[in-house]
């Protein structure tokens, strides 16, 4: 990778250039000047030092912030993938994407201030949250796990930052905003689990293969989630969109790893389901009109609806159904035991059914 060095400047010749910019300074044009001129020019020469000092105090923030978090920002490799992980308690239990792991059981683990492989084994994955926990074998002696923030009390506009090892790069920080939250996202098949997430943060802080599995950090030194996918656009061949990237929130992360520490397996999942197996339908135009019902799980909500293989489901309370992401994705609005309606067609008859929502 070719890679050139920027030349850091000072703060305060940051801060000068940014009010000469703003016309807050100025030359003299003349050789008398006013009284009010002078009172001006004393004014600007407080602000400086002002300017400077809001630099710095911004700058040793972050670097106080890096100095907490990036030692629980680990770097994982599998046989094919890489990503990254965050370390959850002293234990040596890790927490990254599912997506990260794949179908693999054991891992090697580099930790920010060392160069030394360790081997870590999978504990459990939820490919349906796209989260898993691995746990080192050998965890090392000051291991501390991250600090988790409340993902709730998360605002735009918030100043976060990225830490994990895109493109192979180990221990790197990148900056943003939050520039939004709530947002439900469904992965791309290839290279993600294909799950639908609701409740994601949106950042600009950039999101590189790499990231995966690692930290979005508020200024408080808190994880507020767990960088997870970039959004793509199609225009331009499928390539990564700038600035736009997605993390699960905190609350998420830590109710699923909770549930995989303390059992081996996520238990309660907090997600909708209807309990079928079913695949998108085209019209005589070629164009989504609905899922169709292939298979209903026993006991199921849809069972228990009266739904069967061959349904078409065209609606979910008020919330029209095309596709299986557009089924998924007003699911992943809902809880288990809302109350909701299917609208459907059944030997294209319309049809309607209330229906209790179950766990998935």
């Amino acid at each position: 990778m070719d890679a050139r060095r920027l030349r850091t400047r000072r703060p305060a010749v940051v801060a000068l250039a940014l009010l000469f910019s703003l016309g807050l300074l100025g030359a003299c044009s003349s050789c008398s000047s006013s009284s009010s001129t002078r009172e001006e020019d004393a004014t600007t020469q407080a602000a400086v030092p002002k300017a400077v000092r809001a630099v710095d105090d911004l700058q040793d923030g972050y670097l106080k912030v890096i100095k907490d978090v990036l030692p629980s920002v680990v770097q994982i490799q599998g046989k094919r993938d890489l990503g990254s992980g965050v370390v959850y308690d002293g234990d040596g239990h890790i927490v990254t994407n599912a997506h990260v792991v794949g179908d693999e059981k054991s891992f090697r683990v580099t930790t920010a201030n060392s160069e030394k492989e360790l081997t870590a084994q999978l504990v459990s994955s939820y490919p349906q949250q796209d989260l898993a926990v691995i746990k080192l074998d050998d965890p090392p002696d000051g291991l501390k796990g991250a600090k988790f923030g409340d993902s709730s009390k998360v605002q735009v506009g918030q100043i976060v930052l990225a830490m994990g090892s895109p493109l192979g790069l180990s221990s790197s920080v990148t900056q943003g905003i939050v520039s939004a939250t709530g947002r439900t996202v469904t992965e791309g098949g290839e290279g993600g689990t294909g799950a639908t997430i609701a409740n994601m943060v949106q950042t600009s802080a950039d999101i590189n293969p790499g990231n995966s599995g690692g930290a979005l950090v508020n200024l408080d030194s808190e994880v507020i989630g767990v960088p997870t996918l970039a959004a793509v656009d199609p225009d331009v061949g499928d390539s990564a969109a700038p600035g736009i990237g997605f993390a699960i929130p905190s609350s998420t992360v830590q109710k699923i790893a909770d549930q995989i520490i303390e059992d081996g397996r996520v238990t309660d999942s907090g997600r909708a389901a209807l309990g079928i197996t079913g695949r998108t339908v085209v019209d005589d135009d070629y164009q989504a009109a609905g899922v169709a019902v292939v298979e209903v799980q026993d006991g199921s909500a849809a069972d228990k609806a009266g739904l069967e293989p061959g349904d078409i489901i065209t609606r979910l309370g008020d919330t029209e159904i095309t596709t299986i992401t557009s089924l998924s994705e007003a699911l992943a609005d809902d809880k288990p035991g809302d109350r909701t309606t299917v609208t459907y067609s059944r030997d294209g008859d319309d049809k309607k059914v209330d229906v209790t929502l179950g766990e998935q």
